[in-house]
């Protein structure tokens, strides 16, 4: 995973600024290093094949003793608990619901933690992509909802998702933005000018 740079940030920064000079909708976008630490996975896994395994062992032979089938059982939970822990072998482990689940539920904290739900004229937007599960969100408020179709932003949060797995995290953020801006400036043009949010890209680690 490669979060932004300072110099990317404000690449971002500054294509909100563009986009809300032409429309009265508060656009905050936020970058997640992953939505979860997932530590139950690793150990979930463990002791699945724990369980299992000293019965496919005692399958297999009958020369191990009760106390030896024990042994191989907490050998093999110890040592695949601390294997599963490796970043690449975790990310394989997690069930993809399961993934999208965790992203999806952060992205709707940050949209009240951000104060989207707030703004003048129910016009907030959420910009939110979860850079490990490679997922990506455009929550709109009612003020936007009311007047563009969320089937809108499918096309735009599928070109973005294929960005982000090809690590062109900062080009999606670009792309994504100046695509919404256009149905913004058509659909909630500005009226009058306004600046209820920080235009910055917000980083969680």
């Amino acid at each position: 995973m490669t979060l932004l740079t300072q110099n990317e940030q404000q690449q971002v920064a500054d294509a909100i600024d563009r986009i809300e000079l032409t429309t009265d909708a508060e656009v905050v976008t936020v970058l997640a290093a992953q939505a979860d630490d997932y530590h139950y996975i690793p150990l979930l896994w463990a002791s699945l094949i724990a369980l299992v395994l000293p019965g496919a062992v005692l399958l297999l032979t009958d020369w191990l003793g009760p106390w030896q089938l024990l042994l191989v059982q907490w050998l093999s939970f110890i040592v695949l608990a601390l294997v599963f822990r490796l970043p690449g072998i975790m990310t394989r482990l997690i069930p993809a619901p399961v993934r999208f689940w965790r992203a999806g539920n952060l992205a709707r904290r940050q949209f009240v933690e951000q104060g989207l739900h707030h703004t003048e004229g129910d016009t907030g937007m959420l910009i939110f992509v979860s850079e490990a599960e490679r997922y990506v969100e455009i929550l709109v408020d009612r003020g936007i909802s009311a007047r563009i179709d969320d089937a809108v932003w499918e096309s735009i949060i599928q070109r973005f998702t294929a960005q982000v797995r090809e690590g062109e995290v900062l080009q999606g953020f670009l792309t994504c933005i100046q695509a919404c801006g256009e149905q913004l400036q058509q659909h909630v043009p500005a009226t009058h000018e306004r600046n209820e949010l920080p235009n910055r890209l917000v980083m969680l680690s």
